[in-house]
């Protein structure tokens, strides 16, 4: 994808919200987040559910997308992904409660641990943020980020009031360059 300046400019474009040097395209960030599942033909399965309970949550059919997703789950009850799925659906509804629930048990199923992991522990800090408890979302959005999740280290930064202050002075000294009011 270019040099490291290179990927640091287009974060600066993408990202206005993180602070200059912090960047969302770092190496260091795990790109394959693969859950490890085996191949049996449960797995595959409940694979197949899932993806038929995202296209009847699409189609704005919850219910058939929640009895979908319970299909999956009790085919292959330790895989987190349909969880995580369920839990989506559960949000949409309006079921918060619910979906912390299955939020909870996507996290521990996976051990902490790749694709459904970092989408629950997403879910579950917007529902933090929801419920106006800040310190529960930072801590979860933080564990997203390490994941490798782009939008949770920027929520990670937005959070950080040092990185707000940070942002707010660099917006004003870059209106005060455009308008050509530059100060000593």
């Amino acid at each position: 994808m270019g040099s490291r300046h290179d990927r640091a400019v287009l974060n600066s474009i993408f990202n206005p919200s993180l602070p200059v040097g912090e960047c969302v395209f770092d190496d260091e960030i795990p790109t394959d987040l693969r859950d490890e599942e085996d191949g049996s033909l449960e797995v595959q399965e409940a694979k197949q559910l899932e993806i038929e309970g995202v296209k009847a949550a699409e189609e704005g059919q919850l219910e058939k997308a929640i009895q979908i997703f319970t299909k999956a789950i009790e085919l292959t009850p330790r895989r987190a992904s349909g969880f995580n799925n369920r839990a989506q659906v559960l949000r949409l509804k309006g079921d918060n409660e619910g979906a912390v629930l299955d939020l909870n048990n996507a996290i521990n199923m996976s051990e902490g641990k790749g694709k459904a992991a970092c989408q629950a522990y997403c879910q579950r800090a917007l529902l933090h943020c929801l419920h106006k408890d800040d310190e529960l979302a930072l801590e979860d959005f933080k564990r997203a980020a390490a994941l490798g999740s782009e939008f949770a280290k920027a929520q990670v930064v937005r959070m950080n009031p040092y990185a707000a202050l940070c942002n707010q002075m660099l917006s004003r000294v870059m209106d005060n360059l455009q308008k050509g009011d530059i100060q000593n």
